[in-house]
């Protein structure tokens, strides 16, 4: 069985990225709950996380997206929900909305990304921060937050939110990282130093650089810490789900890594 951890619902309008012309590269966007059902039956994927689509600098598209998510949730078994919230100032009504929206069932991830706008470190952020992971640590959810290179949700922003909040709320780092120099501070020490130190961290390594699923395969053996921390993920459709399985698939094998990171830790954060 593969559980997804991470993919989207929502369609976005054609954006004229970096100077271009309107375009829509996330190809296999989908519209509707039908839609993302039929995928999930054409994978073979038993359970998934499903958040808003998001990727245009329009926040309020992404907000919009909670009510079809919720409403996949609220269709079928297999689907849980992640929420859109935001840690802009400029977002507060829309994200005390979302918030509000937390006890509802199949509501299992509050979804986090600084792509759009703002920083951990930003201090006209940390309130809303303090709001978004107070209510994750209430009703038991996880925050899913966005890692990327070059961008403020670099690794080494996001991970204050680790040091910040991780003792009592789980949080799972989307991307591992996100490029080479999050992947090496990662899997090179951080990652594992949080675990031992009792940080609730998780991650996927959905669009991660070729030599990374296996090297943290390798750390995690080596280690001994680590095998219930990786989740599979495709970013749908952002990622790959062929690829993004088979690199996982590859790199864990097909002993503990493996039943933990496509079913068993799926089940414990999201089930």
């Amino acid at each position: 069985m593969v559980f997804d951890a991470h993919r989207h619902l929502g369609m976005l309008p054609a954006h004229p990225f970096y100077g271009g012309p309107p375009v829509n590269p996330d190809t296999t966007a989908r519209a509707t709950v039908a839609q993302l059902l039929a995928d999930l039956d054409a994978e073979g994927t038993e359970r998934a996380l499903v958040m808003p689509n998001y990727g245009v600098p329009d926040p309020g598209i992404a907000f919009a997206f909670n009510e079809l998510c919720l409403e996949a949730a609220g269709r079928d078994d297999r689907i849980r929900c992640g929420l859109w919230v935001s840690p802009r100032p400029e977002d507060e009504r829309r994200t005390a909305e979302a918030l509000a929206l937390a006890a509802e069932s199949g509501v299992r991830a509050l979804k986090l990304s600084f792509l759009l706008g703002g920083r951990p470190t930003d201090p006209a952020c940390r309130p809303a921060l303090d709001r978004v992971f107070a209510t994750a640590r209430l009703h038991g959810l996880v925050v899913h937050v966005h890692t990327s290179p070059g961008a403020a949700s670099d690794i080494d922003e996001v991970g204050h939110l680790v040091e910040w909040y991780g003792d009592e709320v789980a949080i799972h780092l989307v991307h591992f990282g996100g490029g080479m120099s999050g992947h090496i501070k990662l899997a090179g020490s951080r990652f594992f130093d949080w675990i031992a130190a009792g940080k609730r961290v998780y991650t996927d390594l959905s669009w991660a650089i070729g030599f990374t699923p296996r090297w943290l395969a390798q750390e995690i053996d080596r280690r001994g810490i680590g095998h219930d921390r990786v989740l599979f993920a495709s970013d749908e459709p952002w990622g790959d789900y062929a690829g993004e399985r088979a690199r996982l698939a590859a790199a864990a094998g097909d002993g503990e890594l493996a039943r933990l990171a496509f079913h068993d830790t799926f089940e414990k954060l999201y089930g």
